[in-house]
């Protein structure tokens, strides 16, 4: 393997790792995309695009020239008996060389998409997790805000309640303080009323002794004078 094609087939490996980190449950997508936001990347990041075509392509000729040697090599005809051993081997070998270099820059290429792909789906789901955090967070706050709003307003209404009870102090002493007046009087009516009671009694009596001493004066005039009864 010639030193481009070794720093190729590097390329290829170190690539394999790098998908195996991204794959594998290592570590979560907002540590995936704090690294890919790091200074260190974002500086790389400004050119990253650029470097990016200018690899795939670099790869891509390669994989044109290994095509080209694997149809250069398999379409050599090798029905002559006359030809050397060696020289059969030889064509295996480079025919062998460059399937082998096929495959690798075919895989470069096709692992380069797939680590793109894998940065930007790992991106998108750490900032749909964050949203996520984010709403949830608001939510919670508006909950909270929406409790304290209910707690203020019970309190409020306690507070207007103890008001009112307080504010109906002075009407209950006004109350009592009728009842108070009202009790005097009634009790003033009884003690009239019973005056009067006693008062109409002794008239009662008096009418009585009356009405008995006119009935005896009539009958000594009926007894003195029985013509005259007129």
């Amino acid at each position: 393997m010639t030193l481009v094609w070794g720093i190729i087939a590097s390329f290829l490996y170190l690539e394999i790792f790098i998908v195996l980190l991204l794959v594998l449950p290592l570590r979560s997508p907002q540590q995936w995309h704090r690294f890919f936001k790091s200074r260190f990347l974002a500086m790389l990041s400004r050119q990253a695009q650029t470097y990016f075509y200018l690899l795939l392509a670099v790869l891509v000729l390669f994989l044109l020239e290994a095509i080209r040697e694997m149809r250069k090599y398999s379409s050599n005809d090798h029905t002559h008996t006359e030809t050397h051993l060696n020289v059969e081997m030889q064509h295996s070998m480079r025919l062998f060389r460059a399937q082998r270099n096929f495959y690798i820059s075919g895989f470069a290429i096709f692992l380069s998409l797939v680590i793109r792909r894998l940065v930007s789906l790992i991106s998108g789901q750490a900032m749909l997790l964050a949203q996520a955090e984010a709403s949830m967070k608001q939510a919670q706050s508006a909950t909270t805000a929406a409790r304290t709003l209910m707690n203020q307003q019970k309190e409020g209404d306690k507070g207007d309640s103890k008001a009112k009870t307080s504010g109906e102090g002075p009407n209950v002493d006004e109350l009592k303080k009728k009842i108070t007046d009202l009790e005097s009087e009634l009790t003033k009516e009884r003690k009239d009323k019973e005056a009067m009671k006693s008062q109409s009694e002794s008239l009662n009596r008096e009418y009585d002794r009356l009405t008995e001493e006119y009935s005896k004066l009539q009958k000594k005039i009926t007894i003195s004078n029985p013509d005259k009864s007129d």
